[in-house]
């Protein structure tokens, strides 16, 4: 193992075992956008979700804010409950009843254009190792502030997300992204030790080329203990677990190679 990655992984293995953690910082995150998906179900947010995009709205809603729909966008489609009135029969008082839902047209912020919205001027900070991703093919942007995530990697749509400025946030993606292609694959939804890996990662990379000057160790002890707790294990056991793959991620990140893997490896 590289000498210096040991010892980084160690450190913070060994502030594990002995409880000297601090106390975990807020995250902040970019502003959250007065957009009508921030009203939805969370059902169809998943959908918007899943359709690539932060921000999806109806033709209407769209034109409302000076923007209209390119031509041959295809929509996605939401649910809408229905209601109707009704009587009831004990209190005579009326109210609304639910009886279906109806598919509703939407379209992504994506397939439309005309003037820009308040949100598109969100910037990302200069991150380290930012190149590395765009040299394996990931666009890395910045999405709206949101109640259910800081950042996410996608390796369909090749790009990393980012909620927040937070540099360890990119370092957890961009570990996720190096595991990937080492793997070939990730499991899909929050696996426990692929999300310990890429914890501990992310907060290795923040100790050696971090330029943030708050401590987030406690953050990392916090999600990683959350994940371990899954697999019945403590917080440092579960790290001792991983450090092989750590040491395989950070030694891409870092130096553009592992077991075989070279920096010019793109996301397929």
């Amino acid at each position: 193992m590289n000498q210096n990655i040991q010892a980084v992984l160690q450190s913070i293995v060994s502030a594990f075992e002995s409880g000297d953690i601090p106390d975990a910082v807020a995250v902040a995150s970019f502003p959250i956008p007065d957009i009508p998906s921030t009203q939805w179900s969370f059902t169809n947010r998943t959908i918007q979700f899943l359709s690539g995009t932060a921000d999806a709205r109806g033709f209407n809603q769209w034109k409302a804010v000076n923007r209209h729909v390119k031509k041959g966008a295809k929509a996605v489609y939401i649910l809408v409950p229905c209601f109707r009135k009704q009587v009831d029969e004990n209190t005579q008082e009326e109210g609304q009843v639910l009886t279906t839902f109806k598919a509703m047209p939407v379209f992504r912020v994506e397939d439309t254009e005309g003037e820009p919205l308040d949100y598109q001027s969100i910037e990302l900070p200069e991150l380290p190792f930012i190149q590395r991703a765009y040299d394996w093919g990931i666009d890395v942007k910045a999405v709206p502030g949101n109640y259910r995530y800081y950042g996410y990697f996608s390796p369909a749509r090749k790009e990393i997300a980012l909620a927040t400025p937070s540099e360890k946030t990119f370092f957890h993606e961009l570990s996720h992204t190096a595991d990937y292609i080492i793997k070939g694959e990730l499991k899909p939804g929050q696996d426990p030790f692929q999300e310990i890996t890429a914890e501990l990662s992310a907060q290795a990379l923040s100790r050696i080329a971090g330029k943030s000057i708050e401590d987030t160790t406690g953050n990392s002890f916090r999600y990683i203990s959350h994940y371990a707790q899954k697999v019945k294990m403590s917080p440092e056991k579960a790290c001792l677990r991983v450090l092989s793959d750590c040491e395989k991620i950070m030694n891409l990140i870092l130096h553009g190679r592992a077991d075989g893997i070279e920096n010019n490896q793109k996301v397929a």
